[in-house]
């Protein structure tokens, strides 16, 4: 089946006690056992809960895998991720990454014994990765910078050695790119994104075709408990059915956006891995189906007149997160990204974030057109 028919049907067979067509929120902690240990498959919702589970096999065939593991957000499917490893190993990550991953690995892990090694996500990362490396962490699209990583060689590298290779596959979704095909081990969502799509729910996903690891994996959930509640697992099951037109939309209006901003003056800079001008073009052409939803942009000037421009819009509204119907703008520097502050990775204070929503196209132009105005 293609991947429009599987995200609507892949784990959501009708019920087969009313014949509900959508999966039922299983609103319950705990399961009734016919004898001491014999039940239908569940006895305690941290463990398994059936909505959980019909959200956890529709992304896992979404992403291609043979596992799937869902969880309460993006930083509890990572931080599970870090416990299949231990204190002294090491850590090759790209350094342009989300800012409560930049803070888990410097703030949690590194003080623990682990070595985070940080690369520049254009850079060959294969030549930073040696014997003892045990993961390779990469973003692609990357978060804020939009750099484009060479997810094949990353993996491949990492393989050579022994090592893990995980994708936080955000930005991208499955329906543009699915890291498990390129060669990686792990793929990561923050399902509260795109999959989720309407700004509704918090939650987080793991895939995976290794037997092992998912055995590990699924061990590791249920016994740190990072799970999804049913209502959240069924607000991005629900919204995973429309995953497919909501992202063509979003990389239409992307492109237009980015088009746009690259013939403004008052813009220095427009990071879209869509635009030819984008030094990641080629690879992104290759590895990606279209080019997403996320837009950044340097200002012409000071994070002062980058403040201005982020707090004069009307149709974007000024908010973190991403990947919702709704467009939101944001300044990463000192609000996603605020940990990076004072580190080398400190990100540009003029740099406005962009995720461009399935409205109308023109009327979010229009919208940025009077908010440069403005700012001007």
């Amino acid at each position: 089946m293609e991947f429009e028919t599987r995200a609507i049907h892949e784990g959501q067979e009708p019920d087969p006690v009313t014949g509900a067509v959508i999966v039922p929120i299983y609103q319950t902690s705990t399961y009734v056992q016919e004898r001491v240990g014999v039940h239908k498959g569940y006895d305690y919702s941290r463990t398994a809960n059936p909505t959980r589970t019909a959200l956890e096999r529709c992304l896992a065939s979404l992403e291609g895998a043979a596992h799937g593991l869902a969880f309460s957000s993006g930083m509890g499917a990572t931080t599970t991720i870090f416990h299949l490893l231990a204190p002294g190993d090491r850590v090759v990550s790209v350094n342009d990454v989300y800012g409560g991953t930049y803070r888990l690995f410097t703030k949690v892990y590194e003080p623990k014994g682990y070595e985070i090694e940080w690369e520049a996500a254009d850079s060959p990362l294969e030549e930073a990765i040696d014997d003892h490396t045990r993961l390779v962490w990469l973003e692609s699209p990357t978060n804020p910078l939009l750099a484009v990583v060479d997810i094949e060689a990353a993996a491949a590298a990492a393989h050579s050695v022994g090592a893990l290779c995980a994708v936080d596959n955000t930005f991208a979704t499955p329906f543009l790119q699915r890291p498990l095909e390129l060669g990686a081990d792990l793929v990561v969502h923050s399902t509260t994104k795109y999959l989720g799509g309407h700004s509704d729910a918090v939650g987080g996903f793991v895939g995976t075709s290794d037997d092992d690891v998912a055995e590990r994996l699924r061990f590791l959930q249920n016994a740190l408990g990072a799970v999804p509640g049913p209502l959240d697992s069924w607000l991005v099951l629900r919204g995973v059915k429309t995953l497919a037109v909501r992202m063509r939309q979003h990389c239409a209006n992307a492109r237009a956006v980015a088009g746009w901003l690259e013939e403004r003056a008052e813009i220095s800079r427009v990071r879209y891995p869509g635009l030819p001008s984008h030094p990641g073009h080629e690879l992104a052409s290759r590895q990606m189906d279209d080019f997403g939803g996320m837009v950044s942009f340097e200002v012409a000037g000071s994070e002062d007149d980058a403040r201005r421009v982020v707090e004069a819009t009307r149709l974007f509204t000024l908010g973190e997160s991403l990947g919702g119907v709704e467009s939101l703008v944001e300044l990463p520097g000192p609000m996603t990204h605020a940990t990076l502050a004072g580190s080398s990775f400190e990100i540009p204070g003029n740099l406005v974030r962009l995720s461009v929503g399935i409205e109308d196209a023109g009327d979010l132009i229009a919208d940025l057109e009077q908010a440069l105005a403005v700012a001007g």
